[in-house]
């Protein structure tokens, strides 16, 4: 069976500059396994949309890489359009695709929302499924004044608090995180440039002001023609084909008619395939009878992968005989497999009756184990960056005393750079250590080994990290900042002596199954 697929549809407010979303674009796509599907920028709103999908782990990665990218390119300050916004990410939501279920895009918003917070210090809302507070499960009501009334609100209003990070908007604005159903944003243009009446025909169609329901809609002016803007949040109870027709009855209420429409981003195919229906008057169809739905199903039953997933891919690379991936790649790798054995541990604990007492640690130990897994399948990849950018200084000429200087000073910069992501590595490897204590404490007694599994993967881990950093800051144990990183290292192996111990002792207890 397939892994877990899940969608993401980030809104930035920028279309303008075409640049600024080719960046952004960049770094989503430099995550492994995620594929971008679709890219919509609208001049009028100053608004992208971006789709991607792929395993919840690298698609959460991606999100964090692109609000960061978006934060440092887009000033909120300097922007204008016609739709709502209040934040240079304005909206990031997840959508299960594939083996995944709704509280699992749950999850991932409360924990990219944390991260964003933590990390970049842009004010987070969750909304739809993900919500915390009622009122914010409707992104209007987060959105109410947008960025500018945010600004001044969120200082001292405490129903515009955020759920994650600072009480104050910068330049980058807030950003809201959630989960939900698929979605369809749809356009509807106008045979006429009079912005009231897309305005009317909005305020007949949207279920807020009376409409039809799981429809929001508005008004705006986009390339010299009304249009009616939508956003159609459930399309089997309220179908496109409908919407339209509502359209198409009261903009001739008012002497005018549907001049084309448009899809922002993408849109299922039962929602097609329901409109082609209703129009053509189909009887007794079935789905099956779209040649591409036949085929498809036909290649899932066969069960072809012309693929590599992420781990074939990577060992492959590893047994290749190049020097990139190679030790330092392959620690993150031991720790992101330290980290999924501790989520299984808690999975198998959560939900059972014997284990009631301890279900809510063994959800934030999940939550812990699951960032830290995303951390360090990143770092499997940064890792190999920074060895890359150390051979790159190696290249660089030195036949000049100015440029044997020069060449000097990029080798220990590079050298230094490619002891951090290791360093990040320990820290991370650790943390997981700590965790594996709790789980092989008071979860699933089923599942011990599987928690000591995850003890030696960490430790192993921090391990190869550790030489990795000092191979890497040779030669610089007097610099200072190699200094202080070789004495955060010390005190991180220190600590992981004492966990480890304590580990044993645990397993001893209650598993009889000492870790050697």
């Amino acid at each position: 069976m397939p892994g877990p697929i899940v969608e993401c549809i980030p809104n930035f407010s920028e279309a303008r500059r075409p640049e600024v979303v080719d960046e952004i674009i960049k770094v989503i796509a430099s995550v492994p396994e995620v594929v971008i599907l679709d890219r919509h920028s609208d001049i009028d709103h100053n608004r992208s949309v971006l789709t991607f999908v792929g395993p919840p782990t690298a698609i959460e990665e991606a999100a964090f890489l692109s609000i960061s990218k978006a934060a440092e390119l887009i000033d909120l300050n300097q922007h204008t359009g016609e739709h709502p916004r209040i934040g240079a990410t304005d909206v990031v939501p997840f959508v299960p695709i594939s083996n995944m279920d709704m509280k699992d895009c749950v999850a991932m918003a409360a924990r990219l929302g944390k991260r964003v917070g933590d990390e970049l210090g842009i004010p987070v809302y969750l909304y739809e499924e993900a919500a915390a507070k009622p009122e914010n499960k409707n992104l209007e009501n987060i959105r109410k004044g947008q960025y500018e009334a945010l600004k001044e609100e969120i200082l001292t209003n405490p129903d515009r608090s955020p759920d994650f990070g600072p009480h104050r908007l910068g330049a980058a604005g807030a950003t809201v995180i959630g989960a939900r159903n698929p979605l369809i944003a749809f356009n509807v243009y106008l045979g006429t440039d009079d912005v009231s009446i897309a305005q009317k025909i909005s305020k007949a169609v949207r279920n807020s002001s009376g409409g039809l329901r799981y429809v929001k809609a508005m008004g705006v002016l986009v390339e010299g023609r009304a249009q009616v803007s939508m956003n159609l949040t459930n399309f089997r109870k309220t179908p496109i084909a409908r919407v339209v027709e509502l359209i198409r009855s009261e903009a001739q209420r008012y002497g005018t008619n549907i001049h084309h429409s448009e899809l922002v981003g993408l849109i299922p195919q039962d929602a097609l395939t329901d409109a082609a229906i209703w129009h053509l008057k189909l009887d007794e169809f079935t789905p099956d009878q779209v040649l591409e739905t036949r085929l498809y199903s036909y290649i899932l039953s066969e069960e072809k992968d012309n693929t590599k997933t992420f781990e074939t891919s990577f060992l492959d690379d590893l047994s290749s005989g190049e020097a990139v991936p190679g030790g330092g790649s392959a620690s993150a790798y031991s720790g992101a497999s330290a980290a999924a054995l501790v989520s299984m541990v808690a999975r198998l604990t959560i939900g059972k009756r014997r284990y009631e007492e301890v279900e809510e640690r063994m959800k934030s130990i999940l939550s812990q184990s699951e960032e830290l897994r995303s951390k360090l399948t990143t770092a499997v990849q940064k890792d190999a960056n920074s060895f890359v950018d150390y051979m790159n200084a190696l290249k660089l000429p030195k036949g000049t005393e100015q440029e044997q200087f020069a060449r000097k000073n990029a080798l220990q910069e590079a050298s230094y750079n490619a002891a951090v992501a290791p360093l990040e590595v320990a820290h991370a490897a650790l943390e997981i250590l700590k965790l594996t204590i709790d789980v092989v404490q008071f979860g699933n007694k089923n599942a011990i080994t599987d928690g000591a599994t995850a003890g030696v993967l960490a430790r192993a881990s921090l391990s190869g990290a550790g030489m990795n950093i000092r191979i890497n800051l040779a030669g610089m144990e007097t610099e200072p900042k190699a200094r202080a990183m070789l004495d955060s290292l010390e005190d991180i192996e220190k600590n992981a002596l004492h966990f480890e111990s304590l580990l044993k002792t645990i397993l001893k207890e209650r598993g009889n199954l000492p870790l050697h």
